[in-house]
């Protein structure tokens, strides 16, 4: 699987996730200035979580207007592989890859902290790894993770299984609605999700939660 992460100025989880993918697909993925305007030739496009341009505006919305997500659309509508890690997430829904947008905490706090999620879709090229409602556990480590989207949006979502991840009951960390962590467009191609599974990839990180989504991903490109 060849693999590529952008990166942004403020990003800091872009080499958290090259580290993941040289761990476990054995190869170096390429590391792509969000000035550039072309990808090279990968099939996962990884964006990172991170601070991207201090989170000024909105969070995501400076990196959305960046020269390489015109790279980055063309890839998702040509049905290259799209995962964007929190910060990544909102870069998604501020480009419109993905519906919905990622609002302020519902209490109005930063939260870090290891979350339980379900896995609610597994015939899904990131999932397909996981069982039909596994409980994982991933850090989270936003300030801006409240997923919003009015009713019909999230009824085609559910109705779609385009909901991947969510929180598990009493363990939702921002206020999303229908305690939804993670989703999929509609060609399932393009993945957000607010937790990071690129830092629960060894026992030395605290869990292996997260290799299911990578070996996932490699299974589906190989």
């Amino acid at each position: 699987m060849r693999s590529a992460v952008v990166v942004f100025p403020a990003s800091n989880c872009d080499r958290d996730a090259q580290t993941a993918l040289k761990q476990l697909t054995g190869k170096d993925p390429r590391m792509v200035w969000h000035g550039d305007s072309e990808l090279p030739a990968v099939d996962l496009v990884v964006l990172p979580g991170g601070f991207s341009y201090g989170d000024y505006l909105r969070s995501g919305a400076m990196a959305s207007q960046s020269a390489i997500m015109r790279a980055v659309k063309a890839h998702a509508e040509k049905g290259g592989m799209v995962l964007g890690i929190c910060n990544g997430f909102q870069v998604l829904t501020e480009s419109h890859l993905l519906p919905g947008a990622l609002m302020r905490n519902a209490d109005l706090k930063f939260v870090c902290r290891p979350v339980t999620m379900t896995v609610e879709e597994t015939q899904s090229a990131f999932t397909r790894k996981y069982d039909n409602g596994q409980r994982v556990v991933f850090p989270v480590a936003h300030g801006d993770g409240n997923y919003f989207a009015d009713d019909a949006t999230l009824d085609r979502l559910e109705g779609e299984n385009r909901v991947v991840f969510r929180y598990v009951e009493g363990d939702n960390p921002n206020g999303s609605a229908r305690n939804i962590a993670g989703i999929l467009n509609e060609t399932r191609n393009v993945l957000g999700l607010m937790p990071h599974p690129e830092r629960v990839v060894d026992p030395l990180l605290g869990g292996t939660d997260g290799v299911a989504l990578f070996r996932s991903l490699i299974e589906a490109l190989t």
